[in-house]
């Protein structure tokens, strides 16, 4: 029951959640936001690597689909910064096929079981 009001995710459950959502700026190959944790939470951060998207969710960090964790701010730690490319869906969390991108076959279902061609 999380919403993104005023630059804050509020749980409608339990009141305000102190992280903040920076709003989502770009250059020409990736589209990028930070996030800022309360300081409290780098103790349960692991240290010196970048965290996964199921790391950063149980975190509490609510966010679309396709942000990536690309690199520590050393000084402040418990402010993340994510990126993802340019044209992701937010929904499936797939970058948009660049025109110079061959096109792959979708998974090939058999037996009622979907693999990969």
């Amino acid at each position: 029951n999380a919403e993104y009001m005023g630059g804050k995710c509020v749980d409608m459950s339990r009141g305000a959640v102190d992280i903040e959502y920076s709003e989502k700026y770009a250059d020409a190959t990736y589209e990028y936001r930070h996030v800022i944790l309360p300081k409290n939470y780098v103790k349960r951060m692991p240290s010196a690597r970048l965290l996964s998207e199921q790391e950063w969710r149980e975190l509490g960090v609510q966010q679309s689909r396709g942000w990536v964790h690309y690199e520590i701010h050393k000084p402040e730690p418990h402010i993340l910064l994510f990126r993802r490319p340019l044209g992701t869906d937010p929904h499936t969390g797939l970058p948009a096929r660049r025109p110079d991108q061959p096109v792959h076959s979708a998974p090939v279902a058999m037996s009622g079981r979907a693999t990969c061609a």
